[in-house]
């Protein structure tokens, strides 16, 4: 065991940021007693260890141009790591890094690398993500320039009390089809995506590139809402997806490339996404209910939660892609359900999934995680649990239960020594951390913390966290 610690420990592995390069053919799924949870393979980094994403979107939709950006600050990342994650998921604006055709923003570009430092120095990982919200400025929002924005006259008419339902207008779906058809346009949306893939594919806080947020497009006449999806995701999107692939793997073959369906699949159906022609390419839905969007309550009965999960593990299994969740949360989350929905909504996420960023980590109300002062807002301190952000070998099993406020890690290590990392959010009561197996704990972790397990290679171990009651100390075997 002294010569696992002394190893691991020399080759850096408790070095402040670890990268998250996937490791060649470290695309194994771990045992599992569902048969889509074995095709569905982790999410990994370059030592091939198992990594899991816990964090929360990172945003600033009110400000651009010469202040973009500016409403993200390093307390954000600050605040994300003591609260025990390690992933935010960063909205950009082709609008603000291109405002006019091949001009590239200089000083937009620095803001971005300006935060993905304060991440890295937080250890926190960030997946970069090309942020449309009914597509663009053109029509009051962020997104695609509107250089970039064609409607051929079509009309369009806002509507402030339902901003997604502008997603229906005509002007708005015919510039999604002319955004996947027209070639200028392509290579324009290609350029766009090497110039981000140039600048930061090697920053050691950049886990990935979400090459476009939400994706909608044209329904023909006839055609119902998941008819009109799957010919979308079909015939414009897994296109679209192979050509920005492709030109972000001619300036960063490394980093990993996430791709989303429809927001349709929020309704339970199944994505008609092809087949991406990348390796290191991973599947991020996004998971809201149209009712709790509106303002309704979460229904225990309606059987959403169950019918989301069937229906968004079927093409990551059969295409054998990680899946990371891209945004999550309804904005009513005081109402008397919302409680069992965290709940519930946590472990159904937990299941298939190598992690998800709720939405969105902002201080004050609506949406925001936390009010003014830093604090939970009501239920969303459920998304603060014990887990493991990276394993060093195949996790068998990984579940938490909120009723004993209990976290247990089980798996076989891998051959070559490697270290298991935990993540303990702040208890004033303080966590408990057992291992059986051949291992030691390391690190402080009573109130909150990242504590280590080494483990001695190719060995079965078994971590617990426990909440403990009054004792507020961890126990290190």
């Amino acid at each position: 065991m002294a010569l696992v610690v002394a190893s691991v420990l020399a080759a850096g592995a408790l070095a402040p940021a670890a990268s998250a390069r996937p490791a060649p053919g470290s695309s194994s799924p771990a045992p599992s007693s569902s048969s889509y949870e074995r095709a569905i393979p982790p999410l990994t980094d370059d030592r091939g260890r198992t990594l899991t994403l816990r964090g929360w979107n990172v945003e600033d939709k009110a400000n651009r141009g010469a202040d973009a950006l500016s409403a993200i600050t390093e307390r954000h990342f600050r605040d994300l790591r003591a609260n025990g994650f390690n992933f935010a998921r960063l909205l950009v604006f082709w609008d603000d890094l291109e405002p006019r055709r091949g001009q590239y923003s200089a000083r937009y570009l620095r803001k971005i690398e300006r935060i993905l430092d304060w991440a890295r120095k937080h250890r926190v990982h960030v997946l970069i993500d090309a942020h449309q919200d009914v597509f663009g400025p053109a029509f009051g929002h962020r997104g695609i320039p509107a250089w970039a924005t064609r409607t051929d006259g079509l009309p369009f008419t806002p509507n402030p009390d339902d901003w997604f339902s502008e997603y229906f207008q005509p002007a708005v779906q015919r510039a999604f089809t002319h955004l996947y058809e027209d070639p200028d346009l392509q290579r324009a949306q290609a350029a766009m995506w090497q110039v981000l893939a140039d600048r930061f594919g090697g920053h050691p806080a950049v886990i990935g590139y979400d090459l476009i947020n939400e994706p909608m497009g044209e329904l023909r006449e006839g055609e119902d809402l998941p008819t009109a999806a799957r010919r979308i995701e079909a015939e414009h999107l897994t296109p679209m997806y192979n050509r920005l692939a492709r030109a972000v793997r001619a300036k960063d073959r490394s980093t990993w490339i996430f791709v989303e369906p429809t927001p349709i699949v929020g309704e339970g159906v199944p994505t008609g996404l092809g087949r991406i022609e990348d390796s290191r390419t991973v599947y991020a839905p996004h998971f809201y209910n149209t009712a709790m969007e509106a303002g309704a309550d979460y229904d225990p009965d309606a059987g959403w939660i169950e019918a989301y999960e069937a229906a968004v593990t079927a093409y990551p299994a059969r295409h054998r892609m990680p899946v990371v969740v891209g945004e999550w949360g309804p904005l009513n989350n005081a109402l008397p359900h919302m409680g069992r929905f965290y709940r519930e909504a946590v472990a159904s996420l937990n299941r298939y999934s190598s992690g998800w960023a709720g939405y969105v980590w902002c201080y004050g109300g609506g949406y925001c995680a936390v009010d003014e002062r830093g604090r939970f807002r009501t239920n969303k301190e459920q998304t603060a649990t014990p887990y493991a952000p990276a394993v060093a070998g195949t996790v068998r099993s990984d579940t938490y239960d909120a009723g004993t406020r209990t976290y247990r890690l089980a798996y076989r290590t891998s051959v070559r020594p490697g270290v298991t990392e935990l993540s303990l959010p702040p208890s004033s009561r303080g966590w408990r951390v057992s291992v059986t197996g051949p291992a030691r704990v390391l690190g402080k972790g009573a109130r909150g913390g990242r504590p280590v397990v080494v483990a001695w290679p190719g060995s079965e171990v078994v971590v617990t966290v426990r909440e403990a009651g009054s004792y507020g100390r961890t126990d290190h075997p």
